[in-house]
């Protein structure tokens, strides 16, 4: 891709996650990430209804008639979005790779978190750290994520779950809102994000392809791993083949989630031709 293309995609992107980030989804979002506390703002009239807790009761006095406290939300946290980008995240068989989706949600959320006051940091990872940008706030960060996600190349074609979550725990002190995004075709995870969940708002969002979901009857074809590297005939017209093959990955997709939510997590599944605002809005409807 030359800079020309990148910078097209990278513009391309962030109007599609401007224009579908309308009003409703904000709210939704706004909801479901908590603020880091209360500061207060005003004081007014009581009015019927009020918390007799948050009456004023210097100003009541003074005034001789009833007066409360009127608290804000503060707003300002960290969200931390982690990315896989090894090898696995440049299939896709229907409308995209599954990396050009995964730009798209880390752009979405980005931006979402940006007009929620919070400041966003990136972290891809495969097997190894491969690139972090630390929190901050701003547009022009925004972009940079963006070209950061569409340009990066991994060091390495592996996952490796334990190595970002290692990462998160020494790198990120301060409660945060976490996404991790991946197609989490992996195992042996679980003891790092039990951690991780006692302090983080976290949230794993699995995207994947259809035809990974269910192995289509293509004859016998020549497949190539693409974290291993590794190359062997497979007889897809076999029945018994394709339901030993779609079993074993609504074992490991089931025990994957059942992982998150055990242990206070949330976690989502996003198909690289679905709706991912609309899927996301359910989401944080039923988070908060």
């Amino acid at each position: 891709m030359t800079t020309e293309e990148l910078l097209k995609k990278v513009r391309l992107i962030e109007l599609k996650s401007k224009r579908r980030i309308n009003s409703i989804f904000l709210g939704e979002y706004h909801s479901s990430f908590k603020g880091i506390g209360m500061t207060f703002s005003e004081v007014r009239q009581y009015q019927f209804g009020d918390d007799v807790r948050k009456i004023d009761w210097n100003k009541t006095a003074r005034f001789n008639e009833p007066f409360v406290k009127i608290f804000e939300e503060e707003r300002e946290m960290v969200s931390m979005i982690l990315i896989d980008i090894s090898a696995s995240m440049n299939f896709g068989t229907k409308k995209q790779l599954k990396k050009e989706l995964v730009a798209e949600i880390g752009a979405t959320l980005a931006l979402s978190a940006i007009k929620n006051n919070d400041k966003v940091g990136l972290v891809l990872f495969s097997d190894k750290i491969d690139y972090f940008i630390a929190p901050k706030k701003g547009n022009a960060h925004i972009v940079s994520i963006i070209k950061t996600i569409l340009e990066a190349e991994p060091k390495h074609t592996k996952t490796d779950l334990s190595v970002v979550f290692d990462f998160i725990i020494k790198t990120i002190k301060r409660k945060s809102t976490i996404f991790l995004i991946s197609d989490f075709d992996v195992t042996y995870f679980e003891r790092n994000l039990r951690i991780l969940t006692k302090k983080h708002d976290f949230t794993g969002i699995r995207v994947y392809d259809r035809w990974e979901k269910i192995f289509p009857d293509m004859g016998l074809i020549y497949l190539e791993d693409l974290e291993t590297g590794k190359l062997q005939w497979v007889d897809t017209s076999s029945k018994t083949v394709r339901d030993k093959y779609s079993a074993y990955y609504q074992r490991l997709t089931t025990t994957t989630e059942n992982a998150f939510i055990k242990n206070g997590a949330g976690f989502v599944n996003i198909p690289s031709e679905g709706d991912y605002i609309k899927i996301l809005f359910n989401y944080f409807r039923g988070h908060h």
